[in-house]
């Protein structure tokens, strides 16, 4: 057997494999020999039908089979002894005359190579940072909404200015389907509020999302979407109404402050006041944080030149999922999937040349933290840690739940190296000012 590279260019090369007589008769032999031993063919006793006549009948099919197998093992051994970094699988060459009763069976595979570049993490085009705060009429906003939440709530025979409105938001096409609380005083403009007051239990209302409230983040949280979905949605949902009532406020006293923080470490609205803005603050860099990584992602696609080995990518495509793509098909498929091949073959440098990498016992404690933070919600704080490790086994052996966090965790791992190597234009706003400045 001859096998061999030969580079076409920096992104593209062929290998060739030249498969003799030697490499696989003696296989061949024994398969056929196995073939005679087990044959029933009426007129011969088992096992004495002539060799020809298996020859004739099975020489071919063993003969491709084994040729095969050998040229896989072959290709793959060659591939990882030269240590070579591929962009998608070798693809056969069709030959149209080829000739398995040849002396010697010729194979050339086509391989696509990953490109050689650097990556300036010290770019003069800085991304900005976002420090996004809590103002103060988003505390007392939510001051009020607390307030409401702890108020005395009585039923009323149809919707007024003042009332609040329980449904169900339904956009099958969107798979919105969302039960929610809203205030007719939060809807933004006459209109909207036309079609609200009057509501009776069991009225169902058509809304546009577009402009529905005055703030738009209050969409997130009504239809159960998330920010990046909520801009410029402009859609109808449909409300029905399971409950119409109005709330007289809670007072801002000791009472409410023990039901909210049973362990009186709040006594005082400036004290509850403080921690509503910690928290705000708290899931404000988390969004924060998400969009700074969106950016930087954008900024190192964008910054960072390279070819790709364009023709082979569209070929590969063509043949790699379970349906064949046309030509057509398979070059759209690759200018959309473009941007974000280009990012992994970053992201895969940064990685490596920076020996950033996962360990499973890394993967194990985040997987145990987001199961902490789960069962929190469900109101179970102290969970004991076999519990936790015998959850977080069950995820880690699921292997779409196990990658998902991985990917969760490596995120989190390239943000921190990202804000120790690049420099930031830095910028405090508002959360509306943020949602329309990020999502105008």
């Amino acid at each position: 057997m001859n096998i061999k590279k030969e580079d076409i260019d920096a992104l593209n090369a062929v290998v060739k494999i030249d498969i003799v007589a030697d490499d696989y008769q003696a296989k061949v032999a024994t398969l056929l020999a196995d073939h005679r031993k087990k044959a029933n063919v009426p007129g011969f006793r088992k096992g004495q039908v002539p060799m020809g006549m298996i020859k004739k009948q099975h020489g071919k099919s063993i003969l491709m089979e084994e040729v095969n197998k050998l040229l896989q093992e072959s290709l793959n051994k060659f591939l990882a002894a030269e240590k070579l970094d591929l962009l998608g699988n070798p693809l056969p060459r069709v030959q149209k005359d080829f000739n398995w009763d040849s002396e010697t069976l010729s194979f050339e595979f086509e391989l696509g190579l990953a490109p050689k570049f650097d990556v300036d993490l010290k770019s003069k085009k800085k991304v900005t940072e976002y420090h996004i705060i809590a103002t103060e009429d988003l505390l007392d906003e939510e001051l009020r909404n607390i307030q409401i939440r702890y108020g005395e709530v009585s039923p009323v025979p149809e919707a007024t200015a003042k009332s609040s409105i329980t449904g169900d938001f339904v956009n099958e096409e969107r798979k919105i389907n969302n039960k929610a609380t809203f205030l007719v005083s939060d809807l933004k403009g006459k209109k909207n509020e036309k079609k609200v007051i009057g509501a009776k239990v069991g009225d169902i209302l058509e809304l546009e999302t577009s402009k529905l409230f005055e703030d738009d983040h209050k969409l997130e949280h009504i239809l159960g979407v998330s920010p990046d979905e909520t801009h410029d949605l402009d859609i109808t949902v449909s409300l029905t109404v399971a409950e119409v009532t109005t709330t007289a406020p809670a007072d801002l006293d000791k009472e409410l402050f023990d039901k909210l923080f049973t362990d009186g470490s709040v006594s005082t609205t400036s004290a509850l006041r403080e921690k509503i803005k910690e928290d705000a603050e708290k899931q404000f860099k988390q969004q924060g944080d998400q969009q700074l990584l969106n950016a930087i992602t954008e900024h190192l696609v964008e910054n960072t030149s390279f070819d790709l080995p364009a023709e082979f990518l569209q070929k590969w495509l063509a043949t790699a999922g379970e349906k064949p793509l046309t030509a057509e098909e398979a070059a759209a498929e690759f200018t959309r999937s473009e941007k974000g091949l280009r990012y992994q073959l970053i992201e895969g440098k940064i990685m490596k040349d920076n020996d950033i990498k996962i360990e499973y016992t890394e993967l194990v404690a985040y997987a145990k933290g987001f199961i902490r933070t789960q069962m929190a919600q469900f109101g179970n704080t102290n969970p004991e840690e076999k519990e936790l490790d015998e959850i977080a086994d069950r995820i880690l052996q699921n292997k779409e739940e196990a990658q998902k966090l991985q990917s969760q965790l490596i995120s989190q791992k390239l943000l921190a190296f990202y804000k120790e190597q690049m420099s930031f234009k830095t910028k405090e706003l508002s959360y509306q000012e943020f949602t329309k400045e990020v999502y105008k």
